[in-house]
């Protein structure tokens, strides 16, 4: 899919901090005391001069007009009275900042990882079982380290879940793969709904299969963590969300194929109705004990359901936080 602005400025100022009270900034230039000796033979007395207050008129006048002159210089007193004066207000100044576009999150170090040891990975699911050569290629492509913490990076490619905080893992790359191979089937996938996108490497490895992915996320920090680390992908046919996984997201439906990222008792209704006929629905069941089933529906109120292999995944859980 992470600059804080220096908020130790205390500008802009108040004009009266400059133009009124005790005179201790640059910007009052002190009274002129003519004295006898200095004044000329037709003055009878001597002339206090008056004191040149800078005002908002004359600071204005003199910056614009004055330019190469003593009390025109970028350095002025009047100079700087203009800038106080000419300073945005606070909220013009936030709305300046969120016109700003967000800085693109560079990827994260490669951490001396290398692609030999992601092709070994592949290769080692392979000799797992699984056989879709479209979801191995998909699994090469996708770097696994760039989605987990820089300090666990000589874990990514084992073949184990591994903790991306909020009691949250990323899981193993041999389900990830089984998972996509059963929702695939062998066939071309065009709209795919994901739920609990994580940290955003099954989001990922699913753009590269399918046409259109969504995917909805019920933790914020993890939505959050997933945009960072998807951003510099720039993946144009992938679709984030914020939200409850358990209500799907009935914007979008139908979809021909729903994977589930986390366990519940049964799967929700929600999804089952957001699924084409015809398309497959991947998803760990139960509770201590749980196992991957996949749910075909083969009619406008009709499912088949079988279940597949032992797995682990967290439980699957309503609401947003």
């Amino acid at each position: 899919m992470s600059d804080k602005p220096d908020k130790r400025s205390t500008f802009p100022l108040p004009l009266s901090s400059v133009t009124g009270g005790a005179r201790k900034g640059p910007a009052f230039a002190p009274a002129r005391v003519v004295t006898p000796r200095a004044a000329t033979p037709q003055a009878a007395t001597p002339r206090v001069a008056t004191p040149r207050v800078a005002t908002p008129q004359t600071a204005t006048r003199n910056a614009a007009g004055n330019g190469g002159q003593p009390n025109g210089g970028p350095n002025s007193a009047n100079a700087y009275v203009a800038r106080v004066v000419a300073s945005p207000s606070k909220s013009h100044s936030d709305a300046l900042l969120r016109s700003q576009p967000l800085p693109v999150v560079p990827p994260r170090p490669d951490m001396g990882v290398s692609d030999a040891i992601r092709r070994a990975m592949v290769a080692r699911v392979a000799r797992q079982g699984v056989r879709d050569t479209v979801v191995l290629g998909a699994l090469e492509t996708v770097q696994r380290h760039r989605f987990i913490e820089p300090a666990l990076s000589a874990q990514a490619y084992i073949d184990a879940s591994l903790p991306i905080g909020h009691n949250q893992t990323i899981s193993r790359p041999y389900i990830v793969a089984r998972m996509l191979e059963v929702l695939r089937n062998g066939a071309p996938l065009n709209r795919v709904l994901e739920i609990g996108t994580g940290c955003g490497y099954q989001a990922a490895v699913l753009s590269c299969i399918a046409k259109e992915v969504y995917s909805v996320e019920r933790i914020r920090q993890l939505h959050e963590l997933a945009k960072t680390n998807l951003r510099h992908l720039r993946i144009v046919n992938l679709r984030l969300h914020y939200g409850d996984g358990m209500l799907g997201l009935p914007q979008a439906a139908p979809f021909d194929g729903i994977i589930l990222a986390a366990a519940g008792l049964e799967v929700p209704q929600a999804l089952l109705e957001q699924l084409s006929v015809g398309g497959r629905l991947v998803a760990p069941v139960g509770a201590q004990v749980q196992h991957l089933q996949l749910i075909t529906r083969t009619g406008k109120a009709e499912w088949m359901s079988e279940t597949l292999e032992g797995c682990h995944f967290v439980p699957l859980r309503p609401g947003t936080v």
